[in-house]
């Protein structure tokens, strides 16, 4: 449940978390871009704000997460996934999407005849906007990409964009690494306040 500020703003002012997703996966699936079909969503709401929200969607009998293929540098296929992942990611960034959390529990993946098959989820969060090379490299900040899996996923996208392989890398992998050190350097942070608070 949202607290009182948040309350009032997505009933009065921001659409909510639900109805965001909703539109937003209409807009995927207008562009073609793969997503658990939006069914429908639902708020509860008073005078003073919105109580809570759902968002209804098809479930998708899925194979594996994309988070897999970090945890497991030997998981079947591997290179041809990614291969594919960067293809999925440039059709988004072509169709002017940027998917804020395009992080590794997001996308769901799935293994037919014709290759493997993308679903983005938790869609609340994102900019539809011009993609410019800088914002496309930023995009797979989330990703937690590994030097192995930035080498394949940067070779497939500097091809679909008509980019240099090594300005495609070399962007890709300073914006993920500083994401990366953003993200540890608060873990330490906090392992320290805890430390100092025990003590």
């Amino acid at each position: 449940m949202p607290n009182a500020f948040n309350s009032f703003v997505y009933k009065y002012i921001r659409p909510s978390k639900a109805k965001r997703s909703f539109e937003y996966a209409n807009k995927l699936i207008n562009c073609s871009i793969s997503t658990p079909f939006p069914i429908a969503y639902i708020e509860n709401s008073t005078v003073s704000g919105l109580k809570t929200s759902y968002y209804i969607s098809k479930h998708i009998d899925y194979d594996f997460e994309f988070r897999e293929l970090i945890h497991n540098p030997s998981f079947p296929e591997r290179e041809i996934i990614l291969q594919q992942f960067a293809d999925f990611t440039f059709k988004l960034h072509q169709n002017n999407i940027n998917f804020l959390d395009h992080s590794p529990g997001n996308t769901l993946i799935t293994k037919g005849n014709g290759g493997y098959q993308f679903y983005l989820i938790d869609l609340n969060r994102m900019r539809f906007e011009t993609m410019t090379f800088d914002k496309r490299m930023h995009n797979f900040r989330r990703l937690w990409l590994s030097k192995t899996m930035i080498k394949v996923l940067a070779e497939t996208y500097a091809k679909l964009y008509n980019k240099s392989y090594q300005d495609t890398h070399d962007l890709m992998l300073k914006h993920s690494r500083a994401f990366q050190l953003k993200i540890n350097s608060k873990k330490l942070r906090r392992s320290g306040r805890k430390m100092q608070f025990k003590k």
